[in-house]
Order: structure tokens, then sequence, then C-alpha cells
């Protein structure tokens, strides 16, 4: 992880960066469970899973939201500003043993009501091992303009 300042106008549109892969484990399904309560029976309870059309467990989507955005951090622009997530979905299932990685591409750039900021919008695919998207969302930012 380092911290590196990328100005407002630094940012070009399609520039993309990668990120590393994670695996899933499922003492990531367990933690999770824990800290959001969700125990639903689609993401804890095998031998029921086993019986329907899925067959296995799938992962909270929250959860790969959040390691997926999680795996974006290894780089940090103290220039920027998140202003939050929009247009999430959660696009394919990940089980137990599939491993995620991150794709950011600079989908937008526009003006910001403050003069020294302007609007970046990144466009973050989540990707399983077999190159299938399995979650997208936009993350909207704040970023300062070179004085």
């Amino acid at each position: 992880m380092f911290f590196k300042s990328t100005f407002f106008e630094d940012y070009t549109i399609d520039d993309k960066r990668v990120t590393v892969g994670r695996t899933i484990t499922e003492t990531d399904f367990v933690v999770h469970a824990g800290h959001t309560g969700d125990f639903f029976p689609h993401h804890m309870d095998a031998e029921w899973c086993k019986t329907q059309p899925f067959g296995q467990r799938i992962a909270h989507g929250t959860m790969i939201f959040s390691i997926g955005i999680g795996l974006t951090a290894s780089e940090i622009n103290p220039e920027a500003f998140s202003r939050g997530y929009d247009k999430m979905r959660f696009v394919k299932p990940v089980h137990i043993g599939d491993t995620i990685h991150s794709e950011i591409t600079i989908s937008e750039k526009g003006e910001a009501k403050n003069p020294e900021m302007g609007a970046v919008t990144e466009h973050v695919e989540i990707i399983n091992q077999r190159g299938e998207v399995v979650l997208v969302c936009d993350h909207l930012l704040f970023v300062k303009r070179k004085s």
C-alpha cells in the first residue's frame, strides 16, 4: 500500500488498473456472517444448499463487495474523497474457493459544485478466476484540482 497524489487533471477516461487476486474461504463466510448477523442458509448451511439448484453455499454479496473494494486500496490517493458507490449489481454467485480480483476503469469526469474539485467515476468490476464478472459498481469521487 502506498500514497500517490493524483489530481483531477491527471485522470484519463478509460485508464485502467487491475488488483491482485484473493481466494474466498469458509472463514470469510463465518466472519462476515458474524459481523453482519446475516446467517441466511444460502451462505451458511452447506447441507441445505446441496438440496438447492445452486448446490453449494453462495458468498454474501456485501462480503464480495467489501473484499473486492478492499483490494483496490493498494493505492491511496490523498487528493481524492469517496462520495460512495452507485449502480451496484451482484452479477454471478461466488463460492468458497473462488478467487476474485478487481478491475477499475475511469469512466467519467465532470464538474463539482466546489470549483477546487472535480468529479470522477471509477467503474469497478470484480472478476472471478474464470474471467466472469461477479459484481459491478461505480465508485464516485471528488478529486482536488491542481492549484
